[in-house]
């Protein structure tokens, strides 16, 4: 079995503390409440996010002014907490490992972000692959960052599970050829979804359940 993850908002309880990172920079921007634009950016790599950015804002909109103010709001969290870890992942992880499956990690975020929360949650050594977004040219939606996961697993995308919370990250799964397989955060999928996925659970027990019963 090959199983490739997502890592914001799937392995980790990240994405409600990038909605206030967000918030945070927001207001010191003179921006307002942007907590807003962690949820429209979902699944999105650096490049992606500065274009929705600047289509929302315009020439109000300075990135290292943002970017300044979010890491500062990070930086300060993480100081403080310890990486939260969603639930199940480390009984997945041990279940997979156990089973001879291959993983990957495939995330939006920055290769230094995605390193240092796999190695801070202590589950870098469970995976045999990740691929950050500033490692590929397309950002998800695109299926770029799957097939390139997939290929570094020496596996075809056909033959893998991609384990997604995004409605953006799904849809690059899907149109990569992976088997996508949801577990919601802060977004619920539509119709468009609903009708590519190959599973749907509350949290990485569930699917660990499932694998484990071969009902995906």
């Amino acid at each position: 079995m090959n199983v490739i993850f997502d890592m914001d908002g799937l392995m980790f309880d990240t994405e409600k503390v990038f909605v206030k990172a967000w918030r945070y920079a927001g207001e010191k921007a003179g921006l307002g409440d942007t907590g807003y634009m962690a949820i429209k950016t979902l699944g999105m790599n650096e490049e992606a996010c500065e274009k929705v950015w600047y289509e929302t804002f315009g020439e109000r909109y300075h990135p290292e002014e943002i970017c300044q103010y979010k890491n500062r709001f990070l930086s300060d969290y993480y100081r403080q907490h310890d990486v939260p870890v969603k639930k199940g992942l480390l009984a997945l992880l041990t279940y997979l490992k156990e089973n001879k499956s291959k993983m990957a990690v495939a995330s939006s975020s920055s290769r230094m972000e995605v390193e240092g929360f796999l190695e801070r949650a202590g589950v870098r050594s469970y995976f045999d692959a990740v691929v950050c977004g500033d490692m590929i040219e397309r950002s998800k939606p695109y299926p770029d960052i799957y097939i390139k996961a997939a290929s570094l697993l020496g596996e075809s995308p056909l033959d893998c599970y991609a384990l997604e919370d995004s409605k953006n990250g799904l849809l690059a799964a899907h149109r990569a050829g992976c088997r996508p397989v949801m577990i919601p955060d802060l977004w619920q999928p539509d119709e468009e979804i609903l009708e590519i996925l190959a599973g749907k659970f509350d949290d990485l027990l569930q699917v660990k359940e499932a694998f484990q019963e071969k009902r995906i």
